[in-house]
């Protein structure tokens, strides 16, 4: 049996705020509003579902996006262009800083909704530090 990611929900204080943000941030298409979510979906099949809930309920998860040279220019770009706070490392210490692990690209930053987002170009383990 071959097991895929199909979906997963990312609770949000907005999740059309939390949505938009990221479609714009990633350059894709927010969905159509289904029920309590709104979808984005990636390439790879997988949808990230968006879901309003009240923010003290909200706990900060990870997400990481692997993406091509041209499309980490775009996103980092965009990045920039919105004034977010980005950073070379998960822990925010390396401010206005992106990585090169593996011989690619790496720049964390974050949604609305307090969520720990990454871009990378090059998947970890994949080449020279």
């Amino acid at each position: 049996m071959a097991v895929q990611l199909n979906h997963t929900i990312v609770h949000s204080r907005d999740k059309r705020e939390s949505a938009e943000f990221l479609a714009h941030i990633l350059g894709l298409e927010v969905g159509e509003e289904w029920g309590p979510f709104i979808p984005l979906d990636l390439s790879n099949g997988v949808t990230l579902d968006f879901a309003t809930i009240p923010a003290q309920s909200i706990v900060m998860q990870h997400y990481a996006f692997l993406v091509t040279e041209e499309e980490f220019d775009g996103i980092f770009g965009r990045i920039k262009d919105a004034g977010l706070t980005y950073y070379a490392d998960p822990h925010g210490k390396q401010p206005g800083e992106i990585n090169h692990n593996d011989g690619g690209r790496g720049v964390y930053f974050m949604d609305p909704a307090g969520h720990g987002m990454e871009a990378i170009t090059r998947p970890y383990g994949s080449g020279d530090q």
